[in-house]
């Protein structure tokens, strides 16, 4: 214990130094996390999960735009460990980015401080562990990153906020469905729903009748999309991953897997109460889940059985993801309007098609992009490159087009210049929903639809208010175009969000490159940087 105490201090008191040089006068934020194994029980059978301080799901990260948050883990595990920031953009550091292709893991019984800047960023994201499987164990947790003071809010402040971690969960442990992905097979059909780690009626968010309150949704499952909806109220939809959104009004609403979102809900009906429902959608056995929203005079009076919801309407829900649009007049994280950046005016340098495909590869079920299924190196691809150890990856190993051919493997690596400004068009042509992420990035979603993608279907793009935000869906038989300017150098890792498909391949890095080698493009090494595989015993580059 003494021995983590003195390996703590000493990783402050670098990680403070280093941060301050970077980072300068903003306020500072700083959490202990212990990583654990524990027995959980979310659907009533004794699991192993993975906890955080003791704690499933773990802790939610509080941050106002600007924070420095330095995040001290400590591995307690018997296995190597990561964790990653799902929609934190990490500017100008994939250094932090907490993925194989850009960290070392944690060793057992060692630590990794993370040193973040939540630079220019507002709304709601995740966090989740990155190896192994270990996502199916829990070790997730929400991030909340408030406004700056007199930065103008588009709504009043609600009287209060709550996180809801929404996904499908397995009663299996997660080394037992690491074993299935292994051995080639893909995983059976999910066993529930849980909402914050708990199964049916497992939270109560009690609240004061005539107020008014925030709810921020992430859907951290592993393999389906979700609908939430609240018996008896509407749901105003006022952010999702960062962006301000038009106040559109919804009675239930689609999250697909990755994505995050921001409703204020009224609490306007007779004092009663409600159920918060989430149910799997686009399967043919619905999943389902309650939470309970209790009006706190409501004494116990129920309002009814929980209200149904959508199950396979692919239409409804492509007509409710074009429906939602960003707010041109509202501030982000600066105190200029969104709309101030007129993306539809600047025109593309790139245009990269990417094509999901689910082969069969030495006998195994794999998935890949553009033909290229995802095998992980023997070091990370940012050590690799930033020591230029040769022989790790090679640039252009995965085409920006489809070619249609057979699956194979290899670790895949595309090529892109600092300051680009592309268009990439997401391509579905199996009967499955998809949901995409890119690390390090927000983008614009101009456009969806089915059938197959042309340059004519750009007549059809929204070029004035599409929404940004970090993560896509593609719906089956469909694409997703997006517009995405390539201001952020680093390698960073594009993926499938159906963490099954990730594991097995569907995934590559986008490596954008400054040839100007400059601390204003891109932080320095950091000294506590972990070194492994063929990056191991080099020394880190001094601030």
């Amino acid at each position: 214990m003494g021995r983590r105490t003195i390996c703590s201090f000493s990783t402050f008191f670098l990680v403070l130094f280093a941060a301050s040089s970077v980072f300068g006068g903003d306020p500072y934020r700083f959490y202990t996390w212990n990583i654990t194994y524990g027995d959980i029980w979310p659907m009533g059978v004794k699991q192993q999960g993975i906890l955080i301080n003791g704690q499933f799901p773990g802790p939610q990260i509080e941050a106002v735009t600007n924070d420095n948050v330095i995040i001290n883990v400590f591995n307690s595990l018997p296995e190597p460990f990561l964790i990653s920031w799902n929609g934190i953009q990490q500017r100008r550091s994939s250094w932090q980015d907490g993925v194989y292709g850009t960290n070392c893991p944690i060793p057992p019984r060692r630590n990794f401080t993370y040193v973040m800047q939540f630079k220019d960023q507002i709304g709601s994201f995740f966090y989740f562990p990155s190896l192994a499987f270990h996502k199916a164990a829990g070790a997730f947790g929400g991030i909340r990153i408030l406004s700056r003071p007199l930065i103008p809010v588009p709504f009043p402040t609600p009287a209060s906020d709550f996180t809801l971690l929404i996904g499908d969960w397995y009663k299996a442990n997660h080394s037992t469905l690491k074993y299935i992905l292994d051995s080639g097979r893909d995983l059976p059909f999910p066993d529930g729903v849980l909402i914050n780690g708990r199964g049916w009626d497992g939270n109560i968010f009690t609240v004061n009748q005539g107020r008014t309150y925030r709810f921020r949704v992430s859907n951290v499952g592993l393999t389906t999309s979700l609908n939430i909806r609240i018996q008896g109220h509407t749901m105003k939809l006022v952010e999702v991953e960062g962006s301000h959104t038009v106040k559109n009004i919804y009675s239930s609403f689609d999250l697909h897997l990755g994505q995050s979102c921001s409703f204020l809900v009224t609490m306007n009906q007779p004092a009663m109460d409600y159920y918060i429902v989430v149910s799997t959608r686009f399967t043919s056995k619905v999943l389902t889940t309650t939470a309970i929203l209790r009006y706190s005079n409501s004494y116990g009076r129920n309002a009814g059985p929980p209200p149904g919801g959508p199950t396979i309407q692919i239409d409804w829900s492509l007509n409710q993801a074009r429906s939602i649009r960003w707010n041109l007049t509202a501030s982000g994280p600066r105190p200029n309007p969104q709309g101030s950046y007129h993306y539809g005016l600047v025109k593309t340098t790139r245009t990269i098609r990417l094509a999901n495909s689910a082969p069969i590869i030495n006998g195994k079920q794999r998935y890949a992009v553009n033909s290229v299924s995802f095998i992980p190196p023997d070091t990370p691809l940012k050590l690799a490159d930033f020591y230029k150890i040769p022989g790790v990856f090679s640039l252009g190993s995965i085409l920006d087009y489809p070619t249609y051919g057979g699956g194979y493997l290899q670790t895949s690596v595309m090529a892109a210049n600092f300051r680009d400004y592309v268009e990439i068009i997401f391509e579905n042509s199996e009967n499955t929903m998809q949901s995409w992420h890119i690390d390090g990035y927000s983008f614009w979603i101009v456009g969806m639809d089915g059938g197959q993608w042309s340059p004519a279907s750009r007549r059809g793009y929204n070029l004035r208010d599409a929404v940004a935000r970090c993560t896509v869906q593609v719906y089956p038989k469909s694409w997703s175009a997006i517009y995405m300017p390539l201001d952020n150098v680093g390698m960073w890792n594009i993926r499938s969000e159906n963490w099954a498909r990730q594991y097995l391949g569907q995934q590559f890095y986008l490596r954008a490159y400054s040839p100007a080698n400059s601390w204003r493009d891109e932080n320095p090494i950091p000294r506590n940087a972990l070194l492994c595989g063929r990056a191991s015993g080099r020394r880190t580059r001094p601030l």
